[in-house]
């Protein structure tokens, strides 16, 4: 019976470890997540600022080269290559810092977090696609400047104010609202000043976003 005994403390021993294993696990993982996600509310100050520096000084280089142009043809080589340059740039620094500070953060979250780029990604296809088949349609070279310079942005603001069906964040819904209505305000400026408007108002909302993500990421 004593033998018994010793067994079954000896059995609740390796049980009560095997649960302080498990709890040990679930509590690594818990602050894995944890850390991954407060590296990730941290590196969004950086990101906003990026792409509001981004949108100004892009939108600012087409402008300039086209504030001039009687009639208007539409934004130089020179000015298109730096644009693609800023957005290069400004994507990459993206990719680094959204995909370093995901390490850790668990599946469900990240595959949204996937799908979300991915719409985006696919909305602005769809956008240069649709730009193409104006041109095609032989749509005039002012058609042309206010489209290519408002509807990337339009997208994206869409995609922004969609994303809180599951980041549940009011400022990401207010940004998305923002830029949507940028994006169709500007479009009135007409071939010439819409880059000028977009711009700033772009950079202006993402900068505001900037500074509330850098008080969030201090509390």
């Amino acid at each position: 019976m004593n033998e018994d005994t010793g067994t079954d403390r000896r059995g609740t021993g390796a049980d009560d470890d095997q649960q302080l294993d498990v709890h040990e696990a679930a509590a690594i993982l818990a602050d894995a997540r944890d850390r991954a996600l407060r590296e990730l509310r941290a590196s969004y100050p950086l990101l906003f600022g990026v792409w509001g520096l981004f949108f100004l000084t892009g939108y600012g280089v087409l402008w300039l080269s086209v504030r001039d142009q009687h009639p208007y043809t539409g934004p130089t080589s020179a000015a298109l290559l730096v644009l693609t340059l800023l957005l290069a740039a400004a994507a990459v620094t993206t990719v680094i810092s959204v995909g370093r500070a995901q390490t850790g953060i668990g599946a469900p979250t990240a595959a949204l977090r996937r799908v979300h780029g991915l719409a985006q990604l696919l909305g602005l296809v769809a956008v240069f696609t649709l730009e193409g088949g104006l041109a095609h349609a032989h749509a005039s070279d002012a058609v042309l400047g206010v489209y290519g310079a408002v509807a990337p942005l339009l997208v994206t603001g869409v995609v922004y104010a969609a994303s809180p069906a599951y980041w549940q964040d009011w400022s990401t819904r207010a940004l998305g609202a923002w830029l949507v209505l940028v994006a169709a305000g500007s479009a009135y400026a007409g071939p010439v000043g819409v880059w000028g408007a977009v711009g700033v108002g772009a950079a202006g909302g993402l900068w505001v976003m900037a500074g509330v993500a850098r008080r969030r990421a201090r509390a």
